[in-house]
């Protein structure tokens, strides 16, 4: 106790700084996740007995505003954000009362559980809420017009900004650092100093590739004095296969990547991982990103000039594939509406920056996105079939297929190939299988089964036939052990060669024109005992209805394929009737004249940089974001992305080689009193690494980071079925997924939604059921406490002990100053010296031998401030 209290003293000796971050308004997401998921459910389900305008509220309790949702009725709190166990109202819809079970049977009974999960979810998440007073039950129509919006700054289209006249003409080493130096200037202020090269090199090396730089890295760099150092470094990083991992992984949190389902019924994507490789070959390769665009949303309906170009594109439709699901949802036809939502939702935020899936009930009440919009987006995605993978058995409900890719394309396959005998025993197993499966038909169909259906009574009164609980368990089961065989024996060609299979979608065919109205239904459509899934009325290519208030029960007109149309002065394209459309939405959203696509990108490659966005709301740049602190500089960068054919690493290169991008962090009082936020970009504010990067930087540390790509994933290997702790059969277990060890870089670990690895979950890691193009900063205790107790950490500080004490370094000093160099890329100060050795001495001097306190003071590195923050 006495050393790991001294270790504490001495890591924050090393570095000083506490950046929590505080946020006083709600996130674009959070707001969105509102009003997708809980305001819709609020109306329809809790207002008739709990909002102003109910002719008598029940239990003293208002659900109409956030006030009222907190205070709660005459039992206590409705919600209390963060705290499930505290919040009643997720007490109630859980039914696990029945005297406080809302909404009561004769208004429906229990919700679907994707909607209670949605709910613990918000609770979890600190319960946003954006309803100011007390709302009213009605739902208004938008005040918004086409030429209302555009007025908006981001709907207007895209031209180049004058570039500014500044003062000191001398300062600026291009057009970023005008715009910048302008504003600077307007408000009477000066940046700060420009970096120091040491700074400099760790900031790029992490912001471009995700790791420390190596002590022989820095070493070079300090000894070239060319004019163009910074420049080839950059370049060099650029090309450097660690840039398409570090970069790739930001993309992955946009396109909220993850290798399970989620939701109610957690089931593992074990395909999901050749989208995250097609993305980091994509940065690597620096596909432009109009192409990147269009072959996220319609690869498949691409030309592709090879088997090898063929099977990228199908992969990258993996992006519309890999979203949470809720896969115990009874009816097809709310899951197939779900399931596009989901699809509207990520492709609107992550491209264009708005949230369209809010309109999805109503008009949107804040952007210029009417509901006739929604459902003309809607009918793209859902004459769209999406390929996932997971089986049919007990709770799966909506299991799904994958796409074979080409042969010829050479796609590498996770699994091994078996001989021909194996796969013999493989098939022998399968119509084993079978022949379970037929038997119990069987019995369903038997004469003495009744003419209803009903059971008969087997020796000793067990009941056989073909109904009941009982039998349809039975069913059940056999359809999943039925289905694993065929998948695995599906794996292999003839010969027993491993075949390569992924995510994605594809055009549904495309049939007759479904112009008849669509049949209300009111029962559960669920598929029986037969294993057969009843239709969902999306069985081909057609346009979807309006659905009144979002209610699969209520479709109304059908409304013809197409765009938002007020978003933009780009001309949507006609879309063939024997099509999605998903290949003229992606033409749409990647053309160079959408000023939405290339702002939203600019302003994420800006925030991946600079640690903030030019709009800091930068999945949402419509009405409800953050106005941009300067547009003139966003509109710059987006027009030269779209001038330099969509390049990706020609935005970066021009932002980092900028004098902004490479100013120090240090304070100016008089800046900071005039601009305490830091909006105007006089100096460089100081950065929490990520979840990924101080892990990455810890094995780098200790000299065992496995550079070399992995193929696939632990998810991938362990193959489909449950994930984590759900009872019975699961392929993967929870503690795999949380006490992740390997040592290949961070972008590569298993991530299964609400398992997260300890090493990312602790450092704010991305929520993957969400759109997250920017991921919170926190510096919080559960840190510092991991980073001091955590076994993984602790086995990396004994090893980067060991590669200190194997070199050819002996005395205390030098492994001192080369503990400091693996580490924070600096020799240490003399204080700093004398700090350690004093440390080292009282280690040694507590009964610890030599190489256990060189280990606790390597941990203390790994638990400093300066480790775990950029300057």
């Amino acid at each position: 106790m006495k050393t790991r209290h001294r270790l504490l003293v001495f890591a924050a000796l090393l570095t000083a700084g506490n950046h929590a971050v505080a946020q006083s308004t709600l996130r674009s997401d959070q707001t969105a996740f509102f009003e997708s998921k809980i305001r819709p459910v609020l109306i329809e389900s809790c207002y008739k007995c709990h909002s102003e305008t109910s002719a008598k509220i029940r239990g003293g309790l208002l659900l109409d505003s956030r006030e009222g949702t907190r205070r709660g009725g005459d039992n206590g709190p409705a919600v209390v954000p963060g705290d499930l166990n505290k919040s009643l109202l997720i007490e109630a819809i859980r039914h696990t009362n029945k005297d406080t079970a809302m909404p009561p049977q004769k208004d429906g009974g229990k919700l679907p559980d994707a909607v209670i999960a949605d709910f613990e979810q918000w609770v979890k998440m600190g319960a946003p809420d954006p309803r100011d007073g007390k709302a009213p039950v009605a739902v208004t129509q938008t005040e918004w017009s086409p030429d209302k919006a555009k007025k908006w700054w981001s709907f207007q289209p895209l031209q180049p900004p004058p570039v500014p006249l500044v003062e000191d003409a001398s300062w600026p080493r291009g057009d970023v650092d005008r715009y910048v130096l302008a504003g600077l200037e307007a408000k009477g202020l000066r940046p700060v100093g420009d970096a120091d090269k040491l700074t400099l090199l760790r900031r790029l090396c992490f912001d471009l590739a995700g790791l420390p730089p190596s002590p022989e890295m820095a070493k070079q760099f300090l000894a070239n004095k060319s004019p163009n150092a910074v420049a080839e470094l950059v370049d060099s990083l650029l090309e450097s296969r660690q840039f398409g991992e570090r970069w790739g992984r930001h993309w992955l949190d946009v396109a909220r990547y993850a290798e399970s389902t989620g939701k109610d019924l957690n089931v593992s994507l074990p395909h999901a991982w050749r989208y995250r490789d097609y993305v980091i070959a994509a940065f690597n390769k620096d596909k432009p990103y109009d192409q990147f665009i269009r072959e996220q949303i319609a690869g498949d309906l691409l030309p592709a000039k090879d088997a090898r170009g063929r099977a990228e594109q199908l992969i990258a439709t993996g992006f519309l594939a890999v979203g949470p699901k809720g896969l115990g949802e009874l009816t097809p036809r709310q899951y197939e509406l779900d399931l596009a939502d989901e699809q509207i939702d990520a492709t609107s935020q992550a491209f264009l920056g708005l949230t369209v899936a809010c309109a999805r009930c109503h008009d949107h009440k804040f952007d210029p996105i009417s509901q006739r919009d929604y459902y003309a987006m809607a009918g793209i995605f859902l004459s769209s079939e999406v390929s996932y993978g997971t089986l049919s058995g007990p709770k799966n409900n909506q299991e799904r297929g994958l796409i074979a890719l080409p042969k010829e394309a050479g796609m590498p396959a996770v699994i091994p190939s078996v001989t021909l005998s194996e796969r013999a025993q493989l098939q022998q197993e399968y119509n084993d299988a079978k022949a379970r499966y037929d038997g119990l038909m069987a019995q369903r169909s038997s004469p003495g089964a009744g003419s209803a259906g009903a059971p008969r009574r087997g020796k000793g009164g067990a009941m056989g036939g073909g109904s009941g609980p009982q039998f349809f368990i039975q069913v059940q089961i056999a359809l999943g052990k039925m289905a694993d065989l065929e998948s695995r024996l599906n794996s292999f060609d003839e010969q027993g060669h491993a075949k390569a299979f992924c995510m994605g979608v594809q055009d549904r065919p495309a049939g007759t024109s479904k112009t008849e109205a669509m049949r209300p239904t009111k029962v559960v459509e669920i598929k029986g005992s037969s294993g057969i899934r009843p239709p969902s009325g999306f069985e081909t290519i057609a346009d979807s209805p309006l659905f009144i208030r979002g209610e699969m029960n209520e479709p109304g007109e059908r409304v013809p394929r197409g765009f938002p149309a007020a978003l933009t002065s780009v001309s949507a394209p006609v879309i063939p009737p024997n099509t999605s459309g998903r290949k003229e939405l992606a033409d749409w959203i990647a053309s160079p004249r959408h000023a939405l696509t290339a702002r939203v990108m600019a302003n994420r490659i800006w925030h991946w940089l600079l640690g903030a966005g030019l709009v800091e709301s930068v999945d949402n740049l419509g009405t409800q974001g953050t106005p941009p602190a300067n547009q003139a500089l966003l509109d710059h960068l987006a027009v030269r992305l779209v001038r330099n054919q969509w390049s990706i690493k020609a935005t970066i290169r021009e932002v980092v080689l900028s004098r902004t991008y490479q100013l120090a962090s240090t304070h100016d009082a008089a800046s900071y009193a005039a601009d305490p936020e830091n909006k105007l970009l006089w100096r460089r504010d100081k950065q929490r690494l990520d979840a990924e990067c101080i892990r990455d930087a810890m094995l780098a540390a200790s000299g065992q980071l496995q550079l070399t790509p992995i193929v696939g994933s632990e998810v991938a290997v362990a193959g489909d079925g449950p994930i984590g702790s759900t009872g019975g059969f699961i392929r993967i277990n929870e503690d795999t997924l949380v006490n992740a060890t390997a040592n290949y870089r961070s972008v590569y670990l298993p991530i299964a939604r609400d398992l997260l690895p300890d090493a990312l979950a602790v450092f704010d890691y991305s929520d993957a059921s969400l759109v997250m193009g920017a991921r919170e900063q926190t510096n919080v205790p559960a840190q510092a406490l991991y980073l001091l107790n955590n076994d993984f950490v602790r086995e990396q500080a004994e090893k980067f002990a060991k590669r200190i004490t194997a070199g050819p370094t002996s005395s205390t000093d030098q492994r001192i100053i080369q503990a400091y160099a693996l580490a924070l890329s600096r020799q240490p100060s003399m204080k700093e010296m004398q700090t350690a050795r004093t440390f080292l001495d009282r280690e040694r001097g507590s009964g610890n031998s030599a190489d256990e306190a060189l280990s606790i003071f390597c941990l203390a590195l790994f638990a400093s401030a300066e480790f775990r923050f950029l300057n």
